[in-house]
């Protein structure tokens, strides 16, 4: 299982990713993935879309399973990946490259409330 030291993480299996510009790139775990197996379909949120920390946002759909995404802030949708509409596979073929949406997080220090790699790591060996 990889899990990447510079992101930051939400019980949930989301990652979360500081921009230059403030805003949050999001998207799911190399552990989510796998749990999820092949995707064939993500529902992606609507760009504008206001959104609380822990509201589930968007669904992954996957052969066997489907799955709510959780925006792990509160803000403001300010992108979505188009790219995963037509071909969501690539969450499955590298899920740190594949980002799902960008939020404009309506605090800034909720980032640092996330948990970092270890914390994460931890979370998911607890079970």
């Amino acid at each position: 299982m990889h899990i990447p030291n510079e992101l930051k993480y939400a019980a949930t299996h989301e990652w979360a990713r500081q921009e230059t510009d403030g805003e949050l790139t999001i998207g799911i775990t190399d552990y989510a993935q796998d749990l999820l197996g092949d995707l064939v379909f993500a529902q992606l949120p609507a760009v504008g879309q206001n959104v609380a920390a822990g509201e589930a946002i968007c669904v992954l759909e996957s052969v066997k399973t489907a799955a709510d995404v959780h925006a792990p802030v509160s803000g403001v949708i300010a992108a979505i990946n188009t790219a995963l509409q037509d071909a969501p596979e690539q969450v499955n073929q590298d899920s740190y490259a594949a980002w799902l949406f960008r939020i404009v997080p309506g605090n800034a220090a909720d980032f640092s409330s996330l948990l970092d790699a270890a914390q994460y790591k931890a979370a998911v060996d607890a079970g």
